[in-house]
């Protein structure tokens, strides 16, 4: 089936509705700005994607003061593209530099827009990064000072996790595309294959099938089971009895799907028979309680109370979470766990991630993507079968 792309990119509406539910925020808690540094807050606010990222040679600023567009203060080989986004300035300099690696051009543009006495807003919590050295944090602090930084951490995120009608019209459509893949897996995946050859056919299969890019593609296969849910593949062909798994976070302009299917290769234990049925269910069970109000907590206790009844029984594992939020970066907060109380909303993405131990110490992971709407938990992906598919 051709799946119909949404528009790509955002109306500068959009942009300017996220800075000002961020400048919402600095009226709140009396900030006179707030700095980014960080790959996924410089996207959310300007629009500004790039594969260039991935070097880490030079670091990127954006400053957004109380009212109107964000100031970028960043390297001169950025300044083409960031002119067509949602910026209301762009100061830059040529890097890298030997020495003061934009930091005095920074410190200009805090100083300019935060008075002596007032306070600048950053991120300074879990799943958050100040991308520059640590001497260079260190040193604007002191050409700044006594300006106060103050850790917006909470109310950031909470702006990134309620997602716009256009950021689900593209995670929808990324779902979409994978799910078409994983449900094709059957028709060309057989006994023999590497499963290096697994990885690469997955690959070409999820871009022609419309993804802009597999950024994160994790797997295993073994006899009866895996232990092992984030090493790259090796050569080893698949064989009669393995259980296959798949993880892929795959992106349609610059939004994740994240994912998994597991596959028997011919054959299956009951026991790996067992294991799908539990985390099929407990899914389920949180499928059921995920609607505003609820918590992460409140999901991972419907997950876990189906994974492991009697904890000292054993089933369960020590992954630390069962799920997370989705969207520009392939892990967002907040994160299915015992102590997160986040207050779950409507137009909140997420995946169900539970995690069992069965047999000689396999493990087996389930996932789905769902959207959070006002009547409760909406799926993005194709919801795999309870029993476990075997293939052959």
């Amino acid at each position: 089936m051709t799946l119909t792309a949404p528009p790509r990119g955002f109306s500068d509406a959009e942009f300017k509705l996220r800075c000002s539910a961020a400048q919402q925020i600095m009226a709140d808690q009396n900030l006179d700005a707030m700095l980014f540094a960080s790959e996924p807050e410089i996207r959310y606010f300007t629009g500004f994607m790039t594969p260039f990222w991935q070097s880490p040679t030079r670091p990127w600023f954006l400053v957004l003061p109380k009212t109107g567009k964000p100031i970028a203060v960043i390297p001169t080989i950025g300044v083409p593209l960031m002119e067509s986004c949602y910026v209301g300035d762009i100061k830059s300099w040529a890097s890298p530099a030997a020495s003061d690696d934009g930091i005095s051009l920074l410190a200009d543009v805090i100083s300019s827009h935060i008075p002596a006495a007032g306070r600048m807003g950053a991120l300074m919590g879990r799943e958050t990064v100040f991308r520059a050295p640590l001497a260079d944090i260190w040193h604007l602090k002191d050409m700044v000072a006594p300006r106060q930084w103050v850790d917006v951490t909470p109310a950031v995120q909470r702006i990134r996790m309620i997602k716009s009608p256009a950021e689900i019209a593209k995670l929808s459509h990324i779902c979409a595309i994978v799910s078409q893949v994983f449900a094709d897996i059957p028709n060309w995946i057989t006994a023999g294959i590497p499963l290096a050859d697994v990885f690469r056919g997955f690959k070409r299969r999820v871009l022609a099938a419309g993804a802009d890019d597999v950024s994160y593609l994790v797997g295993s296969a073994g006899a009866g089971g895996y232990r092992d849910i984030i090493a790259p593949p090796d050569d080893r062909p698949l064989q009669q009895g393995d259980i296959l798994m798949l993880d892929t976070g795959s992106v349609w302009d610059g939004y994740f799907s994240d994912f998994d299917r597991n596959f028997a290769i011919g054959e299956a234990s009951d026991a790996a028979f067992k294991a799908h049925h539990q985390l099929y269910d407990a899914t389920e069970a949180a499928l059921a309680v995920a609607k505003p109000g609820n918590t992460p907590a409140d999901l991972y206790a419907a997950m876990d109370q189906v994974l492991r009844p009697d904890a000292s029984a054993g089933g369960g594992d020590d992954v630390g979470r069962y799920g997370h939020g989705l969207g520009i970066q392939l892990t967002e907060p907040p994160s299915h766990t015992a102590w997160d109380n986040t207050e779950l909303g409507a137009n909140m993405v997420l995946t169900l991630e539970p995690s069992v131990l069965y047999g000689d110490g396999f493990l087996m992971v389930a996932e789905e993507n769902i959207l959070i709407t006002d009547q409760g938990a909406e799926l993005l992906t194709t919801r795999v079968s309870r029993d476990l598919p075997v293939i052959g």
